[in-house]
């Protein structure tokens, strides 16, 4: 696993890139999935989010893993609407914090756990609610099973397909209860897009 507690210009750069390549070629189909039990705005946002930690891409390049996780996160946060931007900045920051104060006996797992978590807590949320703790759920098995990194991504791809079968119980899709179901939640979807992303730069690391 990646030392956060140095600079690791490479990885950071890369995650950077291949997270915005994937939102950006998957904007207007995340738009698309949250016009139909949402705002319509998702991809855009996410969008936004994206374009906003690449223009700080060489100032987080140079930072240590750590604190690069929790600058970008906050990044998030100030430029991501919705309630997607305070659950991904979530996400981040408790990685970054998590990472700073030291990683306890369960590894990056514990780490992950954790940051989940905060998650659920910052969105009032659980498995099952069809949003993207559905997905991150499930990719925390896949890192406490030692899962590959194919895995870890193959898995959140078919856990954001789940959705489609789920009710929403939060945010403005629980408004249509039953009218829910049948559609697949787009921040499970930008979630699983983000995971493939990341989890390709770790195997070209890995490989390399």
């Amino acid at each position: 696993m990646v030392d956060a507690s140095l600079p690791n210009p490479l990885l950071i750069c890369g995650m950077i890139d291949a997270c915005r390549a994937a939102i950006a070629a998957n904007a207007d189909y995340l738009s698309e999935l949250d016009r139909e039990i949402g705002d319509g705005d998702h991809g855009t946002n996410m969008r936004r989010g994206c374009e906003a930690v690449h223009a700080h891409r060489e100032e987080l390049a140079l930072l240590p893993m750590a604190e690069a996780l929790e600058k970008t996160g906050r990044l998030l946060v100030e430029n991501i609407g919705g309630a997607s931007g305070p659950l991904y900045g979530t996400l981040l920051i408790e990685l970054g914090r998590k990472f700073m104060h030291g990683v306890e006996g369960g590894g990056f797992a514990w780490v992950f756990r954790q940051a989940v978590d905060a998650v659920a807590h910052r969105g009032r949320c659980d498995v099952g609610d069809k949003t993207l703790l559905d997905v991150l759920y499930p990719i925390e098995a896949e890192i406490a099973g030692r899962a590959s990194f194919s895995g870890i991504a193959q898995e959140a791809q078919r856990a954001a397909e789940r959705t489609l079968g789920m009710k929403a119980m939060r945010g403005r899709a629980s408004y249509l209860g039953e009218r829910s179901i049948g559609h697949i939640d787009p921040g499970a979807s930008s979630c699983a897009l983000l995971t493939t992303a990341i989890c390709g730069v770790l195997m070209e690391q890995e490989h390399s």
